[in-house]
């Protein structure tokens, strides 16, 4: 068993365009939100979609692949681990935030 470990593997499409942030070491950072749909019967026999919506954060040479590439409604396949942290907003409230760190981006469809 130690050979498991944090690793995602999800197919979906971007809600939106990614947002490109280049950091002042001259890193680059991609972020975005993808949406995986599960399609199941309920108890009268109707189909029921249930749509669920993952951040995803890429670095590097995967965000600049996102940059140029990858925009709004693309079907990609990613592969990643979970990160979660924390943060204050503006109010002082504690935030907490569950993203994927993508590793490998598959772009799929046409």
């Amino acid at each position: 068993m130690n050979t498991l470990r944090n690793k995602v593997q999800l197919i979906g499409n971007l809600g939106n365009d990614p947002e490109i942030i280049n950091l002042e070491s001259g890193k680059m950072l991609a972020k975005f939100s993808i949406a995986t749909n599960e399609s199941y019967k309920n108890a009268e026999g109707e189909k029921i979609t249930d749509t669920q919506w993952h951040n995803v954060v890429a670095w590097g040479k995967t965000a600049e692949i996102i940059e140029k590439y990858v925009t709004k409604g693309k079907e990609v396949a990613i592969e990643g681990k979970l990160t979660s942290r924390s943060y204050d907003d503006k109010d002082g409230q504690k935030r907490y935030v569950t993203e994927i760190v993508c590793n490998e981006l598959l772009m799929l469809g046409k």
